[in-house]
């Protein structure tokens, strides 16, 4: 069961913990500092505490030293930072955290620690201090569960680096008081954040909404599809995304990435929908960690040589092609098309009951875009084209030819994609590509979270842009493509892998549903 956090938690208003308020926090890791760092900023009097014996003392002198270099880049005065630095304090034992009205934890994950942390704070802060914990991967509720007063327990998860990524999730558990979110959430505005609200739900918003954006590019890498360095380019050069999955892991670290996806997993009782990749446990296992051990999918350091994805090399575009049909997602396709001198190109607008519309090249060689379905299926040659965000501006177009496909029609379709600019990267066939199949699982996930009310849409999508760096939020996204259309890709692909991974959410077919009524008696009036 799952609170519905869009009523538990209303607008903020003047709730927010007052500047002149101490606010504590316990463990000054990197993420500690970094809370630490936005609290002062904010205005605070801020009180930190690590049970290592001088580790806090150490914090505030590099506190102090991150100050003075805001101070340097202009972007805070020297009074600022000199009244930041009197208001920080080390505090040698929890007793001189007492007069904080927040405490956010950022110690070790691991539940029993965290539960011994907060009996004992509540032991010494007073009954309306609100608390806190940073996890990424814990139950809120379980952590809350000893306490004698729950319902002043949030989460408070900031993204890393938190003095510059303004995403905080808000995370009511179980027994979260509305009152304590609220009061968590205005702080959070106060702060200059962008708080989004949320219920206690394996992985939250963003761990649990962007599972598939790694998965799925892992099962591809696993089928023997492409290398990372090609799936990479796909995603960011087609997709729109600022980083490709395999360096984003490298760069978060493979052994952390791996134990949320796990922890996620295992969290939802082992959901298909969830399972971990065994090339990324290998991976840990082998000590390759990503940039922090100098190697990971790629190597770092010294030398080391930037991945090359796959690119076709020039090919000559045919000389002519024919448009059949609407291309509906891929329609931006059709405007280049008219603007290219080097192709002439034949627009027949009728539809072919059955089809969607396609590219057909002079060998009678059939272009669709990817629709779950691998190329072989096709009765006829067929040459899948990804999904791109827009193929308007996309730098790459990826290819996946049928078996059937010649050589000659292969280096047709690579020409007349060149011809209008793009890079091109050829794979191996596989039911929905790279992009189709990763945005597809994403827009569900997002949309199955919406319904189950771990978060409203708008927060999804804010959390999903700004957490991690999507180009579009989920779910406009999967409105933009279409519902139907996500839907067709899911159980194209659950037809094809048929062990629940793919299976479309009950929310996903309830929208389609509904969709078509709408459209159905629109028509009938």
């Amino acid at each position: 069961m799952t609170a519905n956090v869009s009523e538990a938690v209303p607008d903020a208003g003047t709730d927010a913990i007052d500047r002149s308020r101490a606010v504590a926090v316990v463990g000054t890791g990197t993420m500690g500092q970094g809370i630490a760092q936005v609290a002062l900023v904010a205005g605070h009097p801020v009180r930190l505490y690590d049970s290592a014996p001088g580790r806090a003392e150490a914090a505030v002198t590099a506190l102090a030293a991150r100050l003075d270099r805001l101070v340097e880049k202009g972007r805070m005065d020297r009074a600022e930072r000199d009244g930041a630095v009197a208001r920080l304090h080390a505090a040698a034992d929890p007793a001189e955290l007492a007069d904080a009205a927040l405490v956010v934890e950022a110690v070790v994950e691991l539940l029993p620690v965290k539960q011994q942390l907060f009996a004992d704070l509540e032991k010494i802060v007073g009954d309306d201090t609100l608390l806190a914990t940073n996890t990424s991967s814990l139950s809120v509720t379980a952590i809350a569960g000893g306490l004698r007063l729950p319902g002043r327990f949030v989460g408070l998860h900031f993204f890393n680096p938190a003095p510059l990524l303004p995403l905080v999730e808000v995370v009511s558990g179980f027994a979260t008081e509305p009152s304590a979110a609220t009061r968590a959430y205005a702080t959070m505005r106060s702060w200059g954040k962008t708080p989004v609200r949320c219920a206690d739900t394996p992985g939250f918003i963003v761990n649990r909404i962007a599972r598939p954006f790694y998965a799925e590019a892992l099962r591809v890498y696993e089928e023997g599809v492409a290398d990372p360095a090609t799936i990479d380019a796909a995603l960011r050069e087609c997709g729109g995304f600022r980083m490709g999955p395999f360096e984003l892991t490298d760069l978060i670290g493979q052994d952390v990435n791996e134990a949320v996806t796990r922890s996620v997993w295992e969290s939802f009782y082992q959901d298909p929908k969830f399972t971990p990749s065994l090339a990324q446990r290998r991976l840990v296992e082998s000590a390759r960690l990503g940039r922090k051990s100098g190697q990971g999918w790629f190597p770092y350091g010294e030398g080391a040589a930037a991945p090359v994805p796959h690119t076709a090399p020039p090919a000559g575009p045919p000389a002519s092609v024919v448009v059949q049909g609407e291309l509906y997602q891929a329609e931006p396709l059709v405007r280049l098309l008219r603007e290219t001198a080097a192709v002439a190109v034949d627009f027949r607008q009728d539809a072919v009951e059955g089809y969607p519309g396609w590219i057909e090249l002079p060998s009678g060689t059939r272009l669709f875009l990817a629709d779950g379905t691998a190329a072989d299926d096709a009765a006829m040659p067929v040459i899948h084209f990804d999904l791109a965000l827009d193929y308007a501006t996309c730098e790459r177009i990826v290819l996946a030819p049928a078996s059937t496909v010649d050589e000659p029609s292969l280096r047709d379709a690579v020409g007349l994609f060149q011809a209008l600019g793009k890079k091109v990267s050829v794979i191996r066939d596989v039911p929905g590509m790279i992009v189709a199949r990763t945005v597809a699982m994403l827009a569900d996930f997002a949309l199955d979270a919406a319904t189950r009310a771990v978060a409203d849409a708008d927060d999804i999508d804010t959390a999903m842009r700004l957490g991690v760096n999507y180009p579009r939020g989920p779910l406009a996204w999967g409105a933009e493509l279409g519902a139907d259309w996500v839907l067709e890709t899911l159980s194209n692909l659950h037809e094809e892998y048929p062990t629940g991974r793919y299976a479309p959410s009950q929310a996903l077919r309830r929208r389609v549903a509904a969709e078509n009524a709408a459209a159905d008696g629109e028509g009938a009036e």
